[in-house]
């Protein structure tokens, strides 16, 4: 007859050992669930300043392509751009709080405003700059090359 040993009986976990291991892997999962909900903002707000520097770009290059003005308007009241000579409005996501610094002949109806690139390449310039809660990226657009850059510094 096969005598069992006293220690393999109590192998295995109690049930409050149990417990405890799983509220400390909620306690895991909901710090990670924060963190990431946080760092999806600052993402969705990159996202959106390279969706607007890419159609300043575009914009640039159309007027140096077609040897006319092309400009970009941002509709400050329903938080959308679009580009000269395109049916597409572009939206941005409401919680995106956008400000602008344009040239004054740029700005139109008080609640939009454009910058414009002209067939040698240069602009009127400006800057536009997108907040949402604590994260902020700003374009700038160079008035004399046209060059737009993307950074994350408030100046």
């Amino acid at each position: 007859m096969m005598r069992r040993d006293a220690s393999a009986a109590s192998q295995g976990f109690t049930l409050l050992e149990l417990l405890i291991v799983l509220a400390i892997s909620v306690l895991g999962f909901a710090a990670i669930s924060i963190s990431l909900s946080s760092g999806q903002h600052g993402t969705q707000l990159q996202i959106a300043a390279q969706d607007i520097a890419s159609a300043l770009r575009y914009a640039r290059g159309q007027a140096l392509l077609s040897n006319s003005a092309v400009g970009v308007t941002i509709d400050l009241a329903d938080n959308h751009y679009r580009i000269d000579h395109h049916p597409k409005i572009f939206a941005l996501a409401p919680e995106i709080a956008v400000s602008l610094v344009v040239a004054e002949e740029e700005l139109v109806a008080g609640q939009q405003a454009s910058i414009r690139f002209f067939a040698d390449g240069s602009s009127t310039g400006g800057r536009i700059t997108l907040e949402w809660g604590k994260q902020l990226r700003r374009i700038d657009v160079n008035w004399i090359t046209g060059r737009v850059t993307i950074s994350d510094a408030a100046a």
